[in-house]
C-alpha cells in the first residue's frame, strides 16, 4: 500500500484526509452567479422604490411611474407631504403606539409566564403548560376571535389590535426552555439570601436571558408593526388605522391619495407613485434599522432556548 507524503507544515488535501473533496472553480462560479441573481431580485426592486420616492415629479411622470435611478436630482416633496400632518402621519403615530405598547406588554406577559412554567412546584404548572401546548395545535378561528373581542368591548379600540396577540405560545415555550436551563445553584443561593420569586425573576432570570428577550421582542415588534388584518377587522374609524392598513389602502388597493389626506393643497401634491413609494419606505425603514442590533442575538437566543427545551 502506497502512502502520499505531505510536506511539513501543510495540511493534506481533503480527499486524502478522508473528507469531502473541495469544490472546483466551476462549482464556485456557479454558486456565486446563483447567489448574485437571488440578491438582484431582492435589491433591485428596493433600489427602485427608494429612487421613485426621491425622484423629481417631472422624472416620475416621464418614466411612467417607476424610476430606477434618479438622474435629475433628489426631491423630498413626497416625504414632506406625508409628514405634513395628514392621514399618513396619524397612521405612523398609531403604529408606533401599537408597536411600543404591544411589544412591552407581550414581553412582560411572555417572560413572566415562561418563568412561572419553568419553576417546579408552581400551582397548576403542568395543566397551564398543557394549555399552552394545545394552543400551538389549534387555532380558535376568525369568528370566535371576533366574538371574544366584541364581548370584551374592544371593538374600535387600539387594544383590539394589541391584546389578542400579546402572548405567543411558541415564544412562551422558547423563554421557558431557557429559564429551565438556568443553573439551580444560582437560584438556590439567591433564595438563601432571602430573594423573593419576583426578585429572582427580575434580577437573575431576565439579566441572564437578555439574548432570548431581545429576539422575542424583535418577533413581537415586527408582528405588531406589520399587523393590518386585525386592524381591518376591529377598527372602523380610519383615524385609528395603523400605517400598514393605510399602506394597503393606498398602495395595494390603488386608492388615490388626495391633498386632504396629506394635509396639503392639491396643487402642491407630488405624483401618486412617489407618495406610494415614500409610504412604503417609511413602513420598511424602522424594521431595517432595528435588525442589525438584534441579529447577533439570534443564534444565542432562539437556538439555545430551543436546544435546552
Amino acid at each position: 500500500m502506497t502512502h502520499t507524503k505531505v510536506a511539513p507544515g501543510k495540511r493534506p488535501p481533503a480527499a486524502l484526509a478522508g473528507g469531502m473533496p473541495m469544490p472546483g472553480w466551476p462549482e464556485r462560479i456557479g454558486k456565486a452567479v446563483f447567489l448574485t441573481i437571488i440578491c438582484a431580485f431582492v435589491v433591485v426592486p428596493f433600489i427602485g422604490v427608494i429612487s421613485t420616492s426621491l425622484a423629481t415629479p417631472e422624472e416620475v411622470t416621464r418614466a411612467g411611474g417607476f424610476v430606477m435611478l434618479p438622474t435629475h436630482g433628489i426631491d423630498l416633496g413626497a416625504y414632506k407631504s406625508i409628514f405634513a400632518g395628514g392621514t399618513v402621519t396619524q397612521a405612523l403615530l398609531v403604529s408606533c403606539f401599537i408597536t411600543g405598547v404591544g411589544t412591552l406588554l407581550a414581553l412582560l406577559l411572555t417572560c413572566t409566564l415562561g418563568w412561572a412554567l419553568s419553576r417546579r412546584g408552581t400551582v397548576g404548572n403542568r395543566k397551564l403548560l398543557l394549555l399552552v401546548l394545545i394552543s400551538l395545535l389549534f387555532n380558535p378561528g376568525l369568528i370566535p376571535s371576533y366574538l371574544v373581542v366584541q364581548q370584551f368591548g374592544l371593538l374600535d379600540s387600539l387594544w383590539a389590535v394589541i391584546v389578542p396577540v400579546c402572548v405567543s405560545a411558541f415564544n412562551v415555550i422558547v423563554v421557558r426552555a431557557y429559564f429551565v436551563g438556568l443553573p439551580d445553584e444560582i437560584i438556590d443561593s439567591a433564595r438563601i439570601d432571602g430573594a423573593s420569586e419576583w426578585k429572582l425573576f427580575w434580577y437573575i432570570g431576565l439579566p441572564l436571558a437578555k439574548a432570548v428577550v431581545a429576539v422575542i421582542g424583535l418577533f413581537y415588534g415586527v408582528g405588531y408593526w406589520n399587523s393590518f388584518f386585525n386592524a381591518m377587522l376591529y377598527l372602523n374609524d380610519s383615524s385609528q388605522w395603523p400605517l400598514q392598513l393605510v399602506l394597503r389602502t393606498y398602495v395595494v388597493n390603488g386608492v388615490e391619495i388626495g391633498g386632504q389626506d396629506l394635509g396639503v393643497g392639491s396643487e402642491a401634491l407630488p405624483p401618486q407613485t412617489s407618495i406610494q413609494m415614500a409610504i412604503l419606505m417609511i413602513s420598511i425603514v424602522p424594521i431595517l434599522a432595528v435588525y442589525p442590533f438584534i441579529q447577533r442575538h439570534f443564534a444565542k437566543g432562539v437556538l439555545t432556548g430551543a436546544v435546552k427545551g
